[in-house]
């Protein structure tokens, strides 16, 4: 007797409670409580009309226990494919000293004075504006951040310039080479 009452009024529990955990994300964002909240309130939802249909018993708690499931995984894998909050890392904000090594493409010519581009990295407006450490860098170049300043004006240097020293010491073996079979 005290079974059956407490089995029928726990599907009313089960949506109070989801309700409650779907509320609470609000305040907790991060998809912690939601997936729960939102399983325990399907389940809460089936277990009504269940048992209404058919009564207590082993079928209502099979039928909740699969929508909870159920209803978990479809949740979550919808969060993962809308990617709501961004991702890894997708909410934070990155300084500039981050965006040393950044690569983009020139929109506007860039010289030791003027010009802007675009990083392929770039954050929420990707735009920036630049300036040249050596010789004019035309529009559509593929350039480097080698200087993000501390602004909005980024120094930057052409792909075709920059030489790690991994490139200068090919070269220099490449010289020795062509030395030694002379």
């Amino acid at each position: 007797m005290v079974f059956g009452l407490a089995l029928s009024n726990f599907p009313l529990l089960l949506i109070l409670l989801g309700a409650a955990l779907i509320v609470a994300e609000a305040f907790a964002p991060g998809a912690h409580f939601f997936v729960a909240g939102v399983a325990l309130f399907m389940a809460g939802i089936v277990g009504v009309g269940v048992g209404a249909l058919f009564g207590g018993g082993v079928i209502l708690l099979l039928a909740m226990s699969v929508t909870v499931l159920v209803s978990a995984s479809v949740t979550l894998y919808a969060y993962q494919q809308l990617d709501i909050y961004g991702g890894v890392d997708g909410g934070r904000t990155s300084d500039s000293s981050s965006l040393r090594g950044q690569t983009g493409r020139v929109t506007d010519r860039v010289t030791a004075t003027d010009g802007e581009v675009k990083l392929d990295s770039g954050g929420f407006n990707p735009y920036y504006q630049a300036r040249s450490m050596n010789s004019e860098i035309e529009e559509g170049t593929e350039v480097m951040v080698v200087d993000p300043g501390g602004g909005n004006v980024v120094t930057v240097e052409s792909m075709s310039n920059l030489q790690d020293d991994i490139d200068r010491e090919l070269e220099r073996e490449a010289a020795r080479q062509e030395q030694a079979s002379e």
